[in-house]
This record gives structure tokens, sequence and C-alpha cells, in this order.
């Protein structure tokens, strides 16, 4: 009886007249689109109060005098118009973009070298996974201090080892290279595990059967990386290209504890002179306005990247 009760429902529904049945649909697609918002509201509500509004409020400030006291004065482009003939700026720029790149390229490097080792059936793999990931749950400020208790040039670890066996010590808060040198040793250790976990889940994606035709066609281990794995790790590159730059771009507790941008400027990066000119310097407007460049050059760094890898971030 149910079958039959079921089949007679159905035609009835059937029988419907063309209009209703639109109208049915209808209903139903609207029912299911209020569902999957009801859903993405309360994320969409944070994200507008947390995320677009202060946006909005930093980029409107990015044209105004403003001191943090009493009401900004709208000078218009006025604090871009500095920005071009700002040499601090600049150098921050430069040291931005020359922290980024190295930083790039040595953690995503070790990171993809460390997953291809700790890929294997070795010994204690899953103690070494634990070690090389371990420093990505360590805050900013936490990896700051530890650089200190590293790189200070006075009581640093390295400094009195070298001391200890006949060697100079290195001026690590007095030379500007140095100082540098410090922020990418201390960043690239904090950023090699993550990139070696995502590398990791990306080749244990990859079919062993491939490998396995590419040995019996004689192909070398090195030949087997370059055509077959390197081009298949291509999303998980991609992710980790834009995440490593946008966090290259946005370090700043880690400078900040480590150097405080000194000596100089040597590591004065954007985050850090937007800072020094929100807070210190109490020009929040001008503050903005770094702010602003920075989103826009993230922003475009992202842009090319999508287009320059269309089509490789999935698998085929």
């Amino acid at each position: 009886m149910t079958g039959i009760g079921a089949a007679a429902a159905v035609r009835s529904a059937t029988a419907l007249p063309p209009e209703s049945r639109r109208r049915s649909r209808r209903r139903a697609r609207l029912t299911e689109s209020l569902t999957g918002y009801s859903f993405a509201l309360p994320n969409m509500l944070l994200l507008g109060v947390f995320l677009l509004y202060p946006l909005v409020l930093a980029a409107i400030l990015s044209f105004s005098r403003y001191s943090g006291f009493g009401t900004p004065q709208w000078i218009g482009i006025g604090n871009y118009a500095d920005l071009l003939s700002d040499a601090v700026f600049w150098e921050s720029l430069a040291n931005t973009t020359f922290f980024t790149v190295l930083t790039l390229v040595l953690a995503v490097g070790l990171g993809l070298a460390f997953a291809v080792l700790l890929n294997r059936a070795l010994p204690g793999r899953a103690v070494f996974r634990t070690i090389l990931y371990a420093p990505i749950v360590v805050s900013g400020v936490a990896s700051g201090l530890i650089g200190v208790l590293m790189f200070d040039e006075n009581t640093g670890v390295i400094d009195k080892g070298l001391i200890a066996v006949g060697l100079p010590g290195i001026p690590w808060q007095s030379n500007g290279t140095a100082a540098m040198l410090a922020v990418i040793l201390m960043t690239v250790w904090g950023r090699t595990g993550f990139n070696m976990v995502i590398y990791l889940a990306g080749l244990q994606a990859i079919d062993p059967q491939l490998h396995e035709a590419a040995e019996l066609e004689g192909a070398s281990g090195w030949q087997r990386f370059r055509s077959i794995t390197l081009p298949l790790l291509g999303p998980s590159t991609f992710f980790l290209l834009i995440m490593n730059v946008i966090y290259s771009f946005q370090v700043f507790d880690l400078v900040f504890v480590l150097t405080g941008g000194g000596p100089g400027n040597a590591t004065t990066m954007l985050t850090t002179y937007a800072y020094q000119n929100a807070f210190t310097t109490r020009m929040q407007g001008y503050a903005a306005a770094i702010g602003m460049v920075l989103l826009v050059l993230m922003i475009a760094f992202a842009a090319v990247q999508w287009r320059l890898n269309r089509g490789r971030d999935v698998t085929s």
C-alpha cells in the first residue's frame, strides 16, 4: 500500500499545471538559498564588522591628516604624494621585498626538501615531522624572544659559542646585514614546517603507479621528480606562494621584538614603518596610506599569481 500511495503522489505532482510546477521549483530554490545564507550569515557579519568596516575606515583615513585626536582633516591624495618623496618608505619597501623573496625561496624550498625526505619510510619520521612543524605553533612574539636569546651580540647563544671556539662574534644588532639575516633565519625556521606539511599532503596524493611506470621506462630519480612530482605539486606550490608572500608582507611582531626595525632602518618593514607613524609620530593618516599601499601590493601579487597559475590550481 505504501508503494501504491507513493506512486500516486508522484503522479499527482506531475499532474500539476506547468505554472504550479514552476512556482514549486522556485519555492524550493528560494528555500535552499535562504538555508545557505542563514549558515553563512554569522561569518559574513563577523567579516563585515571586523574586516570590511575597519578596512573602509582605513581607506578613508588614508586621505586625511589625523593624529588620533580631534577630527580628521581631509587632504585628498596628500599622504600618497608624500610617500613618493619619503626615503624611509622606499627603504622599507625595498627591505620588505628583499625579505619576502629570500624567505619565500628558503622556506618553500626547505619545506619541499623535507617533505620529499620525510615522505619515505624512515625510522622516527613522525618525530622529525613533529620537530619541524613545532615552530609554526609558536607566536611571533615568542619567536622574536627566542631569536633574541640566539642572536643577541652580547649574551646570545650563537656569539657565545663562536667566542668559545676562538672566533669573533657577529654584530647581530649593530650591523644591518647581520640583523636582516637574523630576521630571515627566524622566519624560515618558523615557516618551513607549515610548508612541509602542505607538500606532504600533495606528495601523498600522487598515485605511486605513475612513478613505477616511469621507473620501468628507465627514468632516473631526478627525472621522475622533475617530470612527475613537481608538476603534480603545482596546486600546493601555488597555495604556498600566496600564503608565504602574504605572511612576509605582513610580518611585524618578529621584527618588532628581534630588531625593532634597526639598526637605523636596516630591518624596517612596511608594517613596522606604518606602526611607527601611527603610534610614535602620531601620523595615523599617513600610516593608513602605507597600509593601503601594502594591501594593493598583496592583491596585485595574488592576482598575478592567480592568472599565471590558472588551470594549475587543480590536478587532472
